[in-house]
């Protein structure tokens, strides 16, 4: 098994695909090309994860499309967006629909690498990101809901009185919950709770 990074090219111009496979792998990159987005969709669940330069202009689906299919199937690859038209519009929606960055065609060997590179980071960060959110909502586990609905209204910045009014109970009934919260949690500040209840997604 490799470990070499492995990139996927998307693009329907023959010349690009061989041009930027070979630059890649001289680089030490592992490369997979596909001429359409509908083709690369299509074997998607069977794709090994990846970076995936993306062409905007294709026939039968843009790249912008194939971004937004991506989306909604939850995969999480990083897109990298490639155009051979200067079109800040479409930077936009690409970079806003998650692309970690736009390249204009033709590009030169070190801009690609290195937005290939910061792209493989952010799946690393990603990564932690998604652990310690498992991990957070493991140690959340311990609470009741009413003691969860407690943290996630402190993770919003509330303070007692109004989770109380919130939840139907007396400001000294959230007191207590918030002892009982902490003791569980095994943490000595505010701020350790509320580190946990933002890792677990609470209070966005």
């Amino acid at each position: 098994m490799t470990n070499r990074k492995l990139i996927h090219i998307v693009d329907d111009e023959e010349a690009i695909r061989r041009s930027a496979s070979f630059m890649l792998k001289t680089s030490g990159y592992a490369v997979e090309t596909w001429a359409t987005g509908v083709a690369f969709l299509k074997e998607i669940r069977h794709v090994p994860q990846g970076c995936v330069l993306l062409d905007v202009r294709m026939p039968e689906m843009d790249g912008l499309d194939v971004q937004q299919a991506l989306l909604e199937r939850g995969v999480t690859m990083p897109v990298i967006i490639l155009t051979g038209h200067a079109d800040v519009s479409i930077a936009v929606r690409a970079m806003k629909a998650g692309a970690v960055d736009f390249l204009e065609k033709p590009f030169e060997k070190a801009v690609l690498i290195a937005a290939i590179e910061t792209a493989f980071d952010r799946v690393g960060k990603a990564d932690g990101a998604a652990a310690r959110a498992a991990e957070a909502n493991v140690v959340l586990g311990v609470l009741t809901p009413r003691e969860r609905e407690v943290l996630e209204g402190l993770a919003e910045g509330l303070p007692n009185k109004t989770i109380a009014y919130d939840l139907g109970i007396s400001p000294r009934t959230v007191e207590v919950h918030r002892a009982n919260l902490m003791a569980k949690l095994d943490v000595r500040s505010l701020s350790d709770a509320l580190r946990l209840a933002f890792a677990a997604g609470l209070g966005n």
